[in-house]
Formats: structure tokens, sequence, C-alpha cells
């Protein structure tokens, strides 16, 4: 850590100097400029320089399928606006499962093909990408897939429950966008500009759109084992709507603290604790009444069960967020 004196200049102007090390290691000389990035009672500072495309390579050759497509996704989030794979021979294979990981991302497009290299691009401004609209997205998916979910399971609907499967992807794509545009932020503070977010609310919104894709991954489980079960009896299935009602409820008010300007509505994360403490001696309560079922049929219930109540759980995270942003600030 280096100090510098404030100076006053011209009677009315503030001027401060820079490490010389500092400038010499980021080519700031003079008649350069740099940028001013206030944030609180801090102010950040940088050299101005053109907005490059970061592009990354890598050789994919002993990579396919899910570990490729893992190996594309991680690019995308840490930031690579051009990621360029290659081989001394790409695989159908290997093509296959390159533009099914860049399906999966927003934004993400193939741009150039070669028997040894594939180039992609993220061909979205940055500035058309908003946290704040992905995270409500999330919100209404996958609080409408855990319904769905137990509604497929309850009414034996197989086509609902793998629509439900279907929809995780959604949400993936929309955790994956968020997950980038929050590393960016972390790293450059003009990303936060053009975000139009405080860096500390990217996390809160990030933290938040991690819970809920869990939340959807839970769904899918249910959804999944829904496929599975067959019909299943009138108290069980009561049991487990009422579950679902309460996990819900943990999230949507949740979310909503979360994402309220006013630090007193942020306080309703206490509410949603509340829902999530009921889920306890409710889960119990049709635990006990699913025990005296069939084992083949007990154990997938019992983890539809943990499903719903992990949700719940889920929902209690973020009302923690809330509640740590109504709390007063050091």
């Amino acid at each position: 850590m280096e100090t510098r004196k404030v100076q006053v200049t011209g009677g009315s102007t503030y001027t401060v100097s820079l490490p010389k090390s500092w400038a010499t290691d980021n080519g700031v000389e003079a008649g350069s400029v740099v940028e001013f990035y206030p944030e609180d009672d801090s102010l950040l500072l940088m050299p101005r320089g053109d907005r490059e495309r970061t592009e990354g390579q890598l050789d994919i050759t002993d990579l396919d399928g899910s570990e490729l497509m893992r190996t594309v996704v991680t690019m995308y989030v840490s930031g690579f606006d051009v990621i360029t794979l290659t081989s001394s021979r790409i695989t159908a294979a290997q093509r296959r499962a390159i533009r099914q990981s860049s399906q999966r991302l927003v934004g993400l497009e193939v741009i150039g093909e070669t028997s040894e290299k594939v180039s992609l691009q993220d061909l979205l401004d940055s500035s058309e990408l908003s946290i704040v609209n992905a995270i409500t997205r999330m919100r209404l998916v996958s609080l409408s897939m855990l319904s769905d979910a137990v509604t497929a399971l309850v009414e034996n609907d197989t086509d609902l429950a793998a629509d439900v499967i279907e929809r995780d992807d959604d949400v993936d794509r929309l955790w994956y966008m968020v997950s980038r545009v929050f590393r960016s932020v972390l790293r450059d503070p003009s990303a936060a500009t053009e975000v139009g977010l405080p860096r500390e609310t990217c996390f809160d919104y990030h933290s938040s759109a991690r819970q809920l894709e869990r939340v959807a991954d839970h769904a899918t489980k249910i959804a999944e084992l829904a496929l599975e079960l067959g019909e299943i009896s009138d108290e069980v299935a009561e049991g487990l709507l009422e579950l679902r009602s309460e996990a819900s409820n943990a999230v949507e008010m949740s979310m909503e603290a979360v994402l309220d300007d006013d630090p007193e509505e942020a306080t309703r994360g206490n509410e949603a604790r509340e829902h999530v403490r009921d889920m306890d001696s409710l889960a119990r309560d049709v635990d006990g009444d699913i025990r005296e079922l069939d084992p083949q049929q007990a154990q997938p219930l019992g983890l539809i069960v943990d499903s719903l109540s992990r949700s719940a759980d889920y929902g209690g995270n973020i009302a923690e967020t809330a509640l740590q942003n109504a709390a007063p600030k050091p």
C-alpha cells in the first residue's frame, strides 16, 4: 500500500499523484487518460484502453462428450468472448458436443469451422444483458418447474414430467449467463457501470441465482422420479402438495425481498424463514405416512420429500441474503 497527500491546484481542483511503478506497469504516462469509478466511499481507477475481446484457445484432442461440453461452459463463464478449440482432427462427435454446449449458452455461436479448429464467439453486447431480468426469469421457471413436477407426480402425467425435465436447460442457460456477467463485474469496474448495478448487488443476485438453479435441479429430480412411480395414494399426494406450497412460498417471498429496493421490504425474509421452519414438522408427518408404504414406493417418495425440503432451504438461503441487505451497513 502506498499513500498520497491530496493537493489543491487552481484554488478548487483536488489532485493526487499516481505511484510511478503502477503507472509504468500499466502504460500510463503524461497525456494518458485514466477512468474513475465511484463506488460508495471508494474510487476505483484504471487506465483507459480499447476494450478488446478476450480470446481463449484450447487443445481438445483428449476431450469428448460431457467433459468437452463442461470445458466450453467453463470458458464461457470465465469471460472469454472468443473460444477457439483445436485438434489435429476434430471428430464428428466432438463437433456435436461443441454445438450442444453452445446451444445451452446465451449469445454463444459457432462462427468458424475447419477440420482442425472450431471457433465460437459471444455475440451479445454486455450492456444488453440484465442480471435482474435473468434472475426474474429463473425465479418464474424454477418455481413453475417445482409446481409442475409435483402435479405430474400426483396426477401421473408423464408428458408434464418430461416437459419439466426439458425446462431445466432454460434455467441452466440463465445461470451460466448470470455467472459470466458476475465474473466480468468482479474483473472490470467498467462492466459494473454497463450492468448498472453495484458489485455488492451483483454478488447478491448471483448468490440468489445459484439457489434458484438448485431448486430447478430438484424439480427435475422429482419429475424423473414421477416417471418411475406411477400412481400414489391420495393421502401422500395431499402431503406432497402441501410441502410444495410451503417450499414455493419460501422461495417466492425470499426473491421478492431480494429484488425489492426498499430495505424495510427486505425484512420479509423473516416471513420466508417461517415457511422453512414449518417445512420441518410437515416433512416429518409426510415421511411417517410414506414409511407405511411398500419399500419400492417409499424410497423414491422419501427422495421427493427431501427435494422439497431442500428447495425450501434454498429459499431460506435467499432470505438470508435479503436480511443482510436490510442490516445496517458498517
